[in-house]
């Protein structure tokens, strides 16, 4: 009987590779046609599934519980209807589409064109809501999508997938603009990632499927582990911060990748906040319940042991052969430190907690730290406070590019209970090993070309300037002015007249001979051709009046004015069109 080479691929796995490549020629051929639909036609497009999508909401939920064994019921329905509904509702307006924006102040207009091809890694624990996320946002930016699901939640992903590809079919999307791996394997999905005809890759899942989207010789948005610690200030609303990380810990049994993991507290508040868990049904393990905890749920790789993955505190307990209280919401390990010594500091992905106790917040702010490099850099935290200095300085030291202030991590990364775009997908920038440090919208998925109109005319080539006594080229373009001399000691009563006249225009005050120019200045300047002088008072009257102020190169803008003037986008170059 042969024995297959290792190193050789299954029979499985080359049936997937061909799979995934078939699939991406059909998503290039899509591309084409995608890439000349109207913005009208996109956005029919995208209404339609998330239409078709949202009353389904339940029943994905069910099936992705039921397929993965992962989570809630009713959270996940949660988070499938913000990805169909408040997502949609974010990127809607959006325009992705043809001329994407106008600055006209610098005479520029800005054009989207779709990046291409999306390759689509969906994960088992947050299935459902991040291919329905996924497949909006690619077909928003006018690009096809290639979904390759987790064979653990292939079913539940594949049915999200069908109902939003019969809709967008419906709405006018050219056959082959979302398709899917059936036969998925690790060779397939990496034969995707790798395609020519893919453009770019949309990678969630284990850290060993993101370095291999990175490494797969396309741009990629990848997703870094999440270990977020929450911090609670002496200031804080203690019952509410209690209520906020247990309200995210056990959100969907904590398969978020954004969900807390420690707690961090003054010892000046300490106990009260212990009794506040308590009351809201945190069980505080002991020395041997952590112990026994550790060797079952963390594996020799310091991951979380998939078996435990998504299941509730009560579950957790009982196979560990821990006895705790009826009603158990989460299960909390006291810790003093951080690392390969303590097991249970790691990314959970269930309602299990560790926690500690801080001096100050600047201790705080140090143990923050420690639980990010301890496999969440970049990612999330959050900080319970009503002290805006110390909120303030977590903003500024922390390696975390999503600080949630007084809401649940888990809500207020997602953009679900914050002002945050409202995403599925968060990246974690160079500290996490991502590309971006944004929660990525249709924007990431568009290339910006830009109209660059000539505000100021090159020199011509081919002068001569003096320079130590020796004639050198001329560089063609404006050289900066030589510094002044600086002044005598004692100045003619000319300049020094000059010099007062100047200091009292600056106030306001004019001499009868510039009533004239005066009258200018009060009345505002010309809205038909380039103003000579701007000034504060004229920005306001042209805002007030409701009219843009034209300048040229020559015109002569005080600071004030300009600052005034950009914000309100109110300067236009002369010739440019308004």
């Amino acid at each position: 009987m042969a024995v297959q080479d290792r190193a050789s691929p299954s029979n499985k796995d080359l049936e997937s590779i061909a799979q995934a490549r078939s699939i991406a020629a059909a998503a290039r051929k899509a591309q084409s046609v995608l890439a000349e639909l109207s913005q009208e036609q996109i956005d029919a497009i995208v209404t339609a599934m998330a239409e078709a999508v949202t009353p389904q909401a339940e029943a994905l939920a069910r099936l992705a519980v039921e397929e993965t064994g992962y989570g809630v019921v009713a959270d996940k329905v949660q988070k499938n209807l913000f990805s169909s509904r408040q997502v949609y509702e974010f990127i809607r307006p959006m325009k992705t589409v043809g001329v994407v924006n106008r600055i006209d102040e610098k005479k520029i207009i800005e054009i989207g064109e779709p990046f291409g091809v999306v390759a689509a890694i969906v994960p088992s624990t947050n299935p459902t809501s991040t291919a329905i996320y996924k497949v909006l946002i690619a077909l928003k930016a006018r690009c096809a999508i290639v979904v390759s699901p987790h064979p653990a939640a292939a079913r539940c992903i594949t049915r999200s997938v069908e109902i939003m590809c019969d809709a967008a079919c419906r709405a006018g999307a050219p056959v082959g603009s979302i398709g899917w791996m059936t036969n998925v394997t690790l060779e397939g999905t990496q034969e995707l990632m790798k395609h020519r005809d893919v453009a770019v890759i949309l990678a969630t899942g284990g850290m060993g499927l993101v370095r291999a989207a990175y490494s797969s010789g396309k741009p990629a948005y990848g997703v870094g582990p999440g270990n977020a610690p929450c911090y609670i200030e002496r200031s804080a609303d203690l019952a509410k911060a209690a209520s906020d990380i247990m309200i995210g810990k056990t959100f969907d049994n904590g398969v978020l990748c954004s969900s807390p993991n420690s707690v961090v507290v003054d010892e000046d508040v300490a106990e009260q906040v212990r009794r506040q868990f308590v009351s809201e049904g945190a069980y505080f393990m002991n020395a041997v319940e952590m112990e026994a905890l550790a060797k079952v749920l963390v594996t020799p790789q310091r991951l979380p042991n998939p078996a435990l993955v998504g299941k509730t505190a009560a579950a957790i307990a009982k196979q560990v052969g821990m006895t705790v209280p009826e009603g158990t919401r989460a299960l909390i390990a006291p810790l003093t430190g951080v690392g390969r010594d303590y097991p249970l500091s790691i990314e959970k992905l269930c309602p299990v907690l560790s926690y500690y106790v801080v001096k100050d917040w600047r201790e705080g702010c140090e143990r923050c730290i420690q639980i990010l490099r301890y496999g969440g850099m970049g990612h999330t935290m959050s900080i319970h406070s009503k002290n805006d200095d110390v909120i303030l300085q977590f903003g500024l030291k922390k390696p975390a590019f999503r600080i949630c202030v007084n809401t649940p991590t888990t809500h207020g990364s997602i953009g679900l209970t914050t002002g945050l775009d409202p995403a599925m997908t968060l990246g974690c920038g160079g500290w996490g090993g991502n590309i971006t440090s944004d929660n990525i919208s249709p924007r990431h998925l568009l290339n910006i070309k830009r109209l660059a109109y000539e505000l100021r005319p090159a020199a011509k080539p081919g002068g001569s300037r003096v320079q130590g006594g020796s004639r050198v080229p001329d560089p063609g373009f404006p050289l900066p002015k030589a510094p002044a001399r600086p002044e005598p000691a004692g100045i003619s009563a000319q300049t020094l007249a000059a010099r007062i006249d100047s200091f009292l225009e600056s106030r306001g005050y004019h001499s009868p001979a510039d009533k004239e120019d005066h009258s200018r200045t009060a009345q505002g300047v010309s809205a038909d051709k380039p103003a000579a002088f701007v000034c504060e008072d004229d920005v306001r009257a042209a805002i007030k009046a409701g009219r843009k102020v034209i300048i040229d190169d020559k015109t002569i803008v005080t600071p004030s004015a300009r600052d005034l003037g950009e914000a309100q986008k109110l300067f236009v170059q002369a010739g440019w069109p308004r």
